[in-house]
This record gives C-alpha cells, structure tokens and sequence, in this order.
C-alpha cells in the first residue's frame, strides 16, 4: 500500500506540465528540425552533446539504481552525476561565455540534488516533502530552459525548450517510480524512453548551436 502511494505521488506532475507537453507537439515537427551534418566539427559537436546526455541519463540510472538498493557505491555515482553538469555548462562556454556556462552547470546541479531529495522523500514515504521537492524539480527545470530559450530563442524557443525539460522529468519520475517500487522489467523499459529522448533533446541542443553559430563549424 505504501508503495503504491509513493508510486502515485511521484507519478502526479502538474496542470502546467501537461500543457507543455501540447506545446511540444506543435514543434515536434516544426521548429524542432536538425541540421544536416556536413563537416567534421559538426559531427564531432554533435557527438560531443550526445556523449553528454547519455552521461546524463545513464548516470542518473545508476543513482536510481543504487539508491534503491542502498548501495555503497551510490555516494560515488552521485559525485560522478554531479560532474556532468559541470561538464555540460563547458560544452557551451565557448558560445556563451564563462558566465552564461556556470549558470547552466548550476542550475542542473540544483536538478540533481533537488532529485535526490525526491528519492529520499519516496524511499521515507513523506508525501508532503515529496510534493514540495517536486514542484522545487518542476520549477527548475522551467528555469533551465527558460535559460536555453533566452540565449538562442530563433533555434530554443521557449515553449518547446519547457516542454522537453517537463518531459524529461516526467520519464525520470516513471523510471524512479517503477525503480522503487520494485518494477523492474517496467523500470528497464523506461530508461530505453528516457535515453531515446534524451538524444532528440542533445540533437536539438547541437543543432541549435550550429545554426546560430554556423561559422565555428565550418
């Protein structure tokens, strides 16, 4: 019965985040439209973005997994999480500046360790922490895009950039949920979504990047 609860709480996302998930259909095939790689930095940039947020995915997979199981090595998985967000903030440091990569790297540190309090909040059982913590997750992720939208708004607009972020979120609450509760195949199956998508997000990311920058990539 617990569990079930905790499964339902982690799985209950916002009005908002629906909505955005609408406006993300209207660009699915719209604006959301990748640049052909012709030359060799383009390929490598766009490579270089998708090691990153597989990094991503696969890193938090693994902090799931390992919390879940009280696993000794979860402290080191987690320090490990935490330097890919610093390593994506570096990714775009030479488009945006020094400034415009640290506050990337701090906003999706935030979203890691806002993560963890939801995962701790779940495994306890404490619904009201679990509602906070979300909507602190929810928020963050609007703040990151919002971010992205702001520094390419031709390429990230704001409406689509929010709606990749809530999705992401709301794929890794199914993952963690079906993680905790001991689903395991349904738990496997959901990192193969998050990972798919994940990779249309840093496509969309490098894409944008090398449209608004096309002559760094020649």
């Amino acid at each position: 019965m617990v569990l079930a609860a905790v499964a339902a709480a982690l799985l209950t996302v916002t009005t908002s985040s629906e909505s955005a998930h609408a406006s993300s259909a209207d660009h699915e095939h719209g604006n959301r439209q990748f640049l052909p790689l012709r030359t060799a930095a383009q390929v490598s940039f766009h490579d270089q973005m998708r090691k990153l947020w597989e990094d991503h995915v696969t890193w938090t997979r693994l902090a799931i997994v390992t919390f879940a199981d009280g696993s000794k090595g979860c402290s080191a998985t987690a320090t490990r999480l935490l330097q890919n967000q610093t390593d994506i903030g570096s990714a775009i440091t030479p488009f945006y500046g020094i400034a415009a990569g640290d506050q990337p790297s701090a906003l999706l540190h935030d979203h890691i360790t806002i993560a963890v309090e939801i995962l701790q909040a779940a495994k306890a059982g404490d619904m009201t922490t679990l509602a906070e913590a979300k909507t602190r997750w929810y928020g963050n992720a609007d703040e990151i895009a919002d971010f992205l939208a702001a520094a390419n708004p031709r390429f990230w607009p704001q409406d689509a950039m929010r709606a990749a972020m809530r999705e992401h979120l709301d794929e890794t609450l199914t993952e963690a949920s079906d993680e905790l509760s001991g689903n395991f195949t349904a738990s496997v199956a959901d990192y193969e979504t998050v990972h798919l998508h994940v990779l249309a997000m840093a496509d969309l990311l490098s894409s944008g990047i090398m449209r608004q920058f096309p002559g760094r990539f020649h």
